[in-house]
């Protein structure tokens, strides 16, 4: 979020919880990307406030809702005001329970895979209308076909995330294999280490595609633990995936701290990956 949107952001949670009846005299920043996560104190709530014209917040809190019903590892929402989006000056704010972290430990890539499955396993029993993956593979190559969004892209870096975007999205979708509704971006940033186990959060970038496109957004190890993993396909998507959110650093409106310094550090990881794993990017 913008530093200059910041603190009234965080000025418009706490108002919202103290309006329905919530101690909220203190605010830490937790998290601070397109959309601010706060923890409000003393009523110990998280809040998630991002501006009005970007955000898919009761998406968010609807698919979230269902996902609990039918027992899948997810952060639920605050018990103890309605469960529906709050609008204050020109942020919309959801308020989810706060998970006091367990004390800091490795997440057993085990224990990770059995959670993603399981996530995975709920979401097949659900048909929720949300964007195909290659939407987003979509985004990125106009972003790299745009110098005026990403002008400080070298022309060599810009083929590369334009053929390696254009030839995976091919090469994956020619596979032909199962799809379903996935998280979209279950990398460990979404993930909570709680004293309920794991529990996945932020669903709002959730999309159709095989299940091999959210695994690759987790580590490695994870999916030595997950069945039936298609490893060829897993490959493919590792990079892929890496493509996307390369151009995503690139693009002039990036707020990521140090997004430059790791556009530039993936775009030499996936020169390494085509090569290790014998691609190529014919245009």
């Amino acid at each position: 979020m913008r530093a200059s949107d910041v603190r009234r952001a965080v000025v418009a949670a706490m108002s919202t919880a103290s309006s329905l009846g919530l101690a909220a005299d203190d605010a830490i920043v937790l998290h601070d990307s397109n959309k601010l996560t706060l923890r409000l104190l003393p009523c110990d709530v998280l809040a998630r406030v991002a501006p009005v014209a970007h955000q898919v917040a009761q998406f968010e809190i609807e698919l979230a809702q269902r996902l609990a019903e039918s027992g899948c590892p997810v952060a639920a929402l605050e018990p103890r005001v309605e469960p529906r989006v709050y609008e204050r000056d020109g942020f919309v704010v959801t308020l989810w329970t706060y998970y006091e972290p367990v004390t800091p430990r490795e997440v057993s890539p085990a224990d990770y895979a059995n959670a993603l499955e399981r996530l995975h396993a709920g979401m097949r029993e659900l048909d929720v209308p949300v964007p195909h993956f290659t939407d987003r593979v979509e985004q990125a190559q106009h972003l790299v076909a745009s110098r005026d969004h990403t002008p400080a892209l070298a022309d060599a870096d810009r083929e590369l995330l334009g053929d390696t975007l254009r030839s995976l999205r091919r090469a994956i979708g020619e596979r032909g294999g199962a799809e379903q509704l996935l998280h979209g971006e279950p990398h460990p940033g979404n993930v909570l280490t709680t004293r309920n186990g794991l529990l996945f959060i932020d669903f709002e970038t959730c999309c159709r595609g095989p299940v091999a496109f959210d695994l690759a957004h987790a580590p490695e190890e994870v999916s030595e633990h997950y069945p039936g993993v298609d490893q060829a396909l897993l490959r493919e998507c590792r990079i892929l995936v890496l493509a996307v959110i390369t151009t995503w650093r690139w693009d002039r409106g990036d707020q990521l701290p140090n997004g430059r310094r790791l556009g530039t550090e993936w775009l030499s990881q996936i020169r390494a990956a085509l090569d290790r794993n014998g691609l190529d990017t014919p245009g």
